[in-house]
């Protein structure tokens, strides 16, 4: 992999999120309401309202506040030698007598409702959605290529018609009427065989105050966001394998006498696994990011039900750096998909 395509990749991953910022940029300074009175509640004084317009920004031009954005939420800046203290940040060198160019975190703002800093509030959520998300590919993997395997093997078969039938059904389904669906039917109806619950995080606390990991809440809404993959994965699955089975080289593996399973696992289905990888890689993607309706629908604490919750109660700093924060886990992971490729696949060449 040449050190001529990373960098074009980051590039291209750079323009996309500068084009994210300033969609939502745009979004939310056209939106009706005003920040100021969203942050201080309807009964605050004018004067309050007008310190408040002043600190966040608001008494500027649109152009102005949005180059100030970009210099808050890009970790390299230029900001005053005494710059105020929401920011961290660690100076680099001097740009004139007042500024320097600096390294710190990215600054979103401040919660409208809590009051907190946009960026602490995401990082608590969004460990709640990696684990749900991670949890359903690795699920939707492991049983959507032994599925698809053994579909491909069985071809013609009632097994094969089977799982052709239900992958369809996976991908046509919903993520929230499939959601409601297990909810009730194994956190509600059967929920005294399978000990789930209809709702649910990750960390419960008990009487007495102390917290405890509640792996048993994970499994409804894994369950729910991993079908569509799953059904995904098993079609892609039967259909490379088919068409990799089909080619020469298999035929010169089987007359040099190799057994079966060695054929199917050392040499067809490695070559099938690239439209795998892609799916499995575009799905982490998705889920990681579009969650929305299956936490909200389990109340699962993650990035879906705090952004569904915060368009609630019109906390826009939430929502935005939310919005932004998909956009980077999007660029991030289908940069990794392009370097699983050629680990994968010898024979795809990065330029």
């Amino acid at each position: 992999m040449s050190l001529r395509y990373v960098i074009n990749k980051l590039l291209y991953g750079l323009i996309v999120l500068w084009g994210v910022v300033t969609l939502v940029f745009v979004l939310f300074n056209v939106l009706p309401g005003d920040p100021a009175r969203l942050t201080l509640g309807q009964r605050s004084d004018v004067a309050t309202i007008e310190q408040v317009r002043k600190e966040m920004n608001l008494d500027k031009p649109v152009s102005t506040r949005y180059f100030l954005y970009l210099n808050d939420l890009s970790p390299l800046s230029v900001l005053p030698k005494n710059a105020e203290a929401k920011y961290h940040y660690q100076q680099l060198f001097s740009v004139s007598k007042e500024k320097a160019l600096v390294l710190k975190a990215p600054y979103m703002g401040r919660s409208y409702q809590s009051k907190r800093l946009v960026w602490n509030v995401l990082m608590d959520a969004l460990p709640g959605t990696v684990v749900l998300a991670i949890t359903a590919i690795v699920f939707a993997t492991i049983v959507g290529i032994a599925l698809g395997v053994y579909a491909a093997l069985k071809r013609d078969t009632a097994w094969d018609t089977s799982a052709v039938i239900s992958s369809v059904i996976g991908i046509s389904t919903p993520s929230f009427f499939a959601g409601l669906l297990i909810a009730y039917i194994f956190g509600y109806y059967l929920s005294e065989y399978t000990g789930l619950k209809m709702v649910g995080s990750l960390w419960e606390y008990d009487f007495s105050g102390e917290k405890h990991f509640a792996v048993q809440n994970l499994i409804l809404p894994a369950l729910t966001l991993g079908i569509r993959p799953l059904a995904i994965i098993t079609q892609l699955t039967r259909s490379a394998l088919l068409d990799v089975l089909s080619q020469d080289y298999i035929r010169t593996a089987y007359a040099k006498g190799l057994k079966k399973s060695q054929v199917i696992w050392r040499h067809a289905l490695p070559n099938a696994l690239n439209p795998v990888v892609t799916a499995i890689s575009g799905w982490l993607a998705e889920l990681l990011a579009g969650s929305f309706f299956v936490e909200f629908i389990f109340s699962w604490k993650g990035m879906g039900k705090l952004t569904v919750d915060s368009l609630d109660k019109f906390d826009f700093p939430i929502v935005m750096g939310a919005l932004l924060v998909t956009a980077t886990i999007f660029v991030v992971v289908n940069l990794l998909t392009d370097v699983v490729y050629t680990w994968i696949d010898p024979r795809v060449k990065l330029k």
